[in-house]
């Protein structure tokens, strides 16, 4: 049997559809599991839901509670963010700590600064 374009391309179309259907159903699933406001009777409600009436059910998660998830999401981002942040600064922080005080070593040596002076670089370097 020889598909013919519009078939070809009617298929493809579902696909889209159907991906796009399982990638908001996952999305809601996570966000029934994340939420800390909800008791686990209402999200149990919310996953059977899901399961007997799944396009109503999805449509009805996300009418209801989109402002909500949006809200999970962003803090969810932020709470990443923080933690690569605090992670990038220890690594980075490492190395550079002892170059300054390096630095501040060379400046005390050469007269530049008095050793009350380094001290406090130094103090500020390993903070």
């Amino acid at each position: 049997m020889i598909l013919s374009l519009g078939d070809f391309l009617w298929s493809l179309l579902v696909i889209f559809f159907m991906v796009i259907y399982f990638m908001m159903l996952f999305q809601v699933i996570v966000d029934i599991f994340r939420r800390h406001d909800a008791s686990g009777g209402k999200k149990a409600l919310w996953l059977l839901f899901l399961l007997c009436v799944p396009l109503v059910g999805l449509l009805a998660y996300m009418i209801t509670n989109s402002e909500s998830m949006a809200e999970r999401n962003v803090q969810s981002v932020k709470q990443s963010q923080a933690e690569f942040d605090s992670y990038v600064q220890t690594v980075a922080g490492s190395g550079g700590s002892a170059a300054e005080i390096a630095k501040a070593k060379e400046l005390l040596d050469s007269g530049a600064i008095n050793q009350s002076e380094f001290d406090a670089l130094k103090a500020k370097a390993l903070a």
